[in-house]
């Protein structure tokens, strides 16, 4: 038996849009990581970017459960005194609904030098358009 592993030339990426309406964002923001990581993958390999890109649409329409709306903090440091910036998700998904997506699915990958690639693979927006349709986006998988 032998094991295989993923070579960076051969790897083929598919696209993938979903639609952000009316899902739980904790849920969603699992399910774009592992695709994101290449995990839904049968030859995963931990050290090779092997994952898929992923479309975000309705960005502005994810839920949240529980209080979280108004409980839920978003930090920012200007890195001067004084200049700690705090704003409720409630405020985040008002002004920039696309960082609330963002920054939890950021939050769920590994904390490593290939995060920063597999996260420029993710694109999300705000409304119901995105202009990726040339790559023929399939909708997203149901077993992730």
């Amino acid at each position: 038996m032998s094991t295989t592993i993923a070579q960076p030339a051969e790897v083929k990426r598919a696209w993938f849009v979903v639609d952000a309406a009316g899902l739980t964002l904790g849920r969603l923001a699992t399910r774009i990581a592992t695709v994101l990581r290449g995990k839904h993958k049968p030859d995963f390999t931990h050290h090779v970017d092997n994952g898929d890109f992923v479309i975000v649409i309705n960005a502005e329409k994810v839920n949240l459960t529980g209080r979280k709306l108004d409980q839920k903090t978003y930090n920012h440091y200007s890195g001067y005194p004084g200049g700690m910036h705090t704003r409720t998700a409630r405020q985040v998904l008002a002004t920039h609904p696309t960082r609330v997506i963002e920054s939890a699915v950021k939050r769920m990958l590994p904390k490593n030098r290939l995060s920063s690639k597999v996260f420029t693979k993710l694109k999300v927006y705000a409304g119901g358009e995105h202009p990726h349709t040339a790559q023929q986006p399939q909708p997203f998988p149901d077993y992730v």
